[in-house]
């Protein structure tokens, strides 16, 4: 029997209540993910209702992702002090409260700070919710399955918010799609007490505020600029924003150094696995945000989809995503953990030739495929990524862990949509340049969208040579993302096959962390 089989013969077995605690914790994971999605089906009757400026519009969508990916680290921190539970609950009852607000919101300014409050609220559940998976499952086989799926119901969560925003939209007000969440949370708060463990370290010093503020900013400005990126490609403002990011992490890891409580224990990339999980996060997020960011947009401009219709469509992607997350831990069992990681990588580098191979609107089938074929690949990345790092942590510093996997996942999204994005409209202009009137061109060359909102002003000639057109140099971009993201899928797995170690075990917790976790059970209990 080998070293880690005895590790896990060892470990206590999870029983009942940790596979139900498991459904709930699940659950908001879902909504998360489907909170950054559902909100693009409402934009046009949120709108024509509210009349927001471009500067409040832009806002009002990336507001939320902003602030979840700022907060993630304080919340991870604040969590491993106060209680990882009772921070869940307590950020269940703030995102109902800020959807509530959200969806009777009867101004742009409102709209926005009920956004700018979900954002935070859900800043509260993703590392609560990854961090008391690392205390309910002990054993590393049982741990790495629940993991999975968790990551499979936040890769659900994605992919079912535009096919039932459409749903809602389609017989209500654009505000019910905010009113989702709000029977999950309160689920959560009755429930949650009864089937979740409270963890928490009183030893745990107050979050450094100076370490707090540099950890938001620092996000939040990186998370700007390339956004500001892919909306207009580099400029000054999106190159101030993000070397400010830089400045404020080179001066946090410094910082965090320097601590006696430091709110990011660098001590954890003392293990290898966790630096290499932490990139590889970030590079499979990147790819299978920025190729679902481009594939809806096919579908819905290009092929001629309804919001609906494209939800559907792309259904075989959420099944993908699901397969590759909670099929990859069980595969560990059979091969090394970095051969079945190295593996996802090909077939994702698969997925992205498919991708590459559309040739325009008839290719729905292709594009569809690889893109599933994507989401199949980097599953087990995603989901045993972020086991290996919050694995690698001690019990006590679960929830700063949870949070930096957390916040790779936020980030390698932003840059999926930022640098796929950009090279897909660079290629798009590009295309365009030349070849319209310029009554018409400047506007069009902004992106596919507003090409076919100008076509349906033209004369019915004009209005198919532009989609003609638009439609053809979109497919370019697209297909040009397909090549680079087939590169980087393939240098993913050689550096995987090579770099990725078994990862380390943490130490069983301290007699004092036992007596802290009990001590506040009995607490939240009285």
């Amino acid at each position: 029997m080998s070293g880690n089989d005895e590790m896990a013969a060892a470990a206590p077995r999870a029983t009942r209540k940790q596979w139900l605690g498991l459904a709930v914790l699940a659950l908001p994971t879902m909504l998360i993910a489907m909170d950054l999605t559902v909100l693009h089906l409402a934009l046009p009757t949120l709108t024509a209702d509210l009349r927001p400026s471009n500067t409040e519009l832009l806002w009002i969508v990336d507001v939320y992702g902003f602030l979840i990916a700022g907060f993630l680290i304080p919340m991870g921190a604040i969590g491993d002090r106060i209680g990882r539970r009772r921070l869940l609950l307590i950020g269940a009852v703030a995102f109902g409260a800020a959807s509530v607000l959200s969806a009777f919101a009867t101004g742009a300014p409102m709209l926005i700070a009920g956004r700018a409050l979900l954002g935070v609220a859900g800043s509260t559940l993703m590392p609560s919710t990854l961090s008391l998976l690392r205390v309910m499952f002990q054993d590393p086989r049982q741990r790495g399955a629940a993991i999975g799926a968790w990551t499979g119901f936040f890769g659900l969560g994605t992919v079912i918010g535009p096919l039932l925003g459409g749903v809602f939209l389609e017989f209500f007000w654009w505000g019910s799609v905010f009113l989702i969440g709000v029977p999950i949370m309160l689920l959560l708060v009755v429930v949650g007490p009864l089937v979740l463990p409270e963890y928490r370290d009183s030893t745990v010093a107050r979050p450094d505020s100076i370490s707090v503020a540099m950890s938001v900013v620092g996000v939040l400005a990186l998370v700007l600029g390339l956004k500001w990126i892919a909306a207009g490609g580099l400029g000054g403002g999106s190159g101030t924003a993000i070397a400010l990011g830089l400045v404020l992490a080179v001066l946090f890891v410094h910082r965090q150094g320097r601590l006696t409580h430091p709110l990011v224990d660098l001590g954890l990339f003392r293990d290898g696995a966790v630096g290499v999980g932490l990139a590889m996060l970030v590079l499979a997020t990147l790819l299978l945000a920025g190729s679902q960011f481009l594939v809806m947009q096919y579908l819905q401009l290009v092929r001629g989809l309804s919001p609906i219709q494209a939800g559907l469509a792309s259904l075989p992607i959420m099944v993908g995503i699901t397969i590759g997350a909670m099929g990859g831990p069980a595969l560990v069992g059979r091969l090394a953990l970095r051969t079945v990681l190295a593996a996802g990588w090909v077939v994702a580098a698969v997925g992205m030739v498919l991708v590459s191979r559309v040739s325009g609107a008839p290719d729905l089938v292709l594009a569809v495929a690889g893109t599933a074929v994507v989401g199949l690949g980097l599953g087990p990345t995603i989901s045993m990524g972020t086991g290996v790092i919050v694995g690698a942590a001690p019990p006590q510093r679960a929830g700063s862990a949870s949070a930096l996997a957390s916040t790779s996942t936020e980030l390698g999204s932003a840059l999926g949509i930022a640098v796929l994005g950009s090279v897909a409209f660079a290629v798009y202009r590009t295309g365009l340049a030349g070849g319209l009137p310029a009554s018409v061109g400047a506007t069009a060359g902004e992106t596919l969208a507003a090409a076919v909102d100008v076509a349906g002003t033209l004369p019915p000639a004009e209005s198919t040579r532009l989609l003609s057109a638009a439609r053809a140099a979109f497919v370019h971009g697209l297909v040009t993302t397909g090549l680079i993201g087939a590169a980087i899928a393939a240098l993913s797995a050689v550096a995987v096959a090579f770099l990725l170690r078994a990862p380390r075990t943490p130490d069983a917790p301290p007699a004092t962390g036992v007596d802290n976790s009990e001590r506040s059970l009995a607490e939240a209990e009285d």
